[in-house]
């Protein structure tokens, strides 16, 4: 397994800017610190704990959370463990209601999204929140009063940076008219390629695409596959080759993997040290989107 213990490992994913803060590529996601159906704690606490002080120890300097996992849970835990946060930067997102394990609806009246914001700020410890993100865009509200209120609320001060997720090219020029958009979280890794156009846009226009579940790569995994003789090849992880092919797609990619286990957690630190080949990266990439495409061949029937 590629060595992810050392300090500040990460930092050789290279940099990303947001406003005034420099940070590294491969941040972290903090879903998965909560329970089953991402609905209460995790199972292990203490070990979410862990975790959570072992990020700035390897150069993990971005946190993307959200009020609606746990809810409430993660962004508790990341004050608890990591304020006041010194020289990282938190990201978390609002607009999704919980009413049970994997139940995720999306409320976007402009009073409920500044109620999301109000609290964020108060569980996390915040005066301002750097990156706010619309966790989706709630189809039953006109879309132009959900940015009206979030452009509202950056002009108050509360959110200084504003991202979007699961949205569309189009959407993201209409979210522009009213603020900037910094950040872009959409689905997307090396089989599931339903957003290379949305990525394609971010990279042009200098927004960060993060990219969730990015570990997946489906039957390229399975043993003795493409991933494999890569991962064997390098003395790495199929994991890590994931991942670190993630990172090769675009200057614009800036992957959050999440984990509850600090052994998972050195082991995604350890993909940034990675460089594919050309030539495996290109045979990555073309057996990915086949996959992609027998997926979409295969919902359509």
């Amino acid at each position: 397994m590629h060595d992810a213990a050392n300090n500040l490992a990460v930092a050789a994913s290279g940099t990303f800017r947001l406003g005034t803060l420099e940070l590294h590529r491969l941040g972290f996601g903090a879903m998965r610190l909560t329970g089953p159906g991402i609905w209460g704690p995790p199972a292990d606490l203490a070990e979410a704990k862990r975790v959570l002080r072992r990020l700035p120890e390897l150069g993990i300097n971005f946190i993307d959370t959200a009020d609606a996992y746990g809810p409430f849970v993660s962004e508790d835990l990341i004050r608890e463990v990591l304020y006041p946060y010194r020289g990282m930067a938190i990201a978390t997102k609002g607009g999704l209601t919980r009413h049970g394990p994997d139940i995720w609806r999306p409320v976007g009246r402009p009073e409920y999204l500044r109620q999301c914001v109000l609290m964020s700020l108060r569980r996390l410890g915040l005066e301002r929140i750097e990156l706010w993100q619309l966790h989706r865009i709630d189809p039953q509200v006109p879309r132009e009063e959900q940015f009206g209120a979030i452009a509202e609320m950056q002009r108050e001060g509360l959110i200084h940076h504003v991202g979007l997720s699961e949205v569309t090219v189009p959407e993201i020029e209409a979210a522009r008219a009213y603020f900037p958009v910094v950040s872009v979280q959409n689905l997307y890794n090396l089989v599931v390629r339903k957003s290379e156009a949305v990525l394609d846009y971010c990279a042009a226009q200098g927004i960060g695409f993060i990219p969730w579940f990015p570990l997946a790569a489906g039957s390229l995994s399975q043993p003795g596959g493409p991933l494999g003789r890569v991962a064997d090849r390098m003395g790495a992880t199929p994991s890590q080759v994931a991942l670190a092919w993630v990172l090769q797609r675009s200057p614009a990619m800036w992957p959050i993997p999440g984990t509850s286990r600090v052994d998972h957690l050195e082991e995604n630190a350890g993909a940034a040290q990675l460089r594919l080949s050309p030539e495996d990266f290109a045979e990555l990439d073309a057996q990915g989107r086949a996959e992609w495409k027998r997926q979409e061949a295969a919902a359509a029937g």
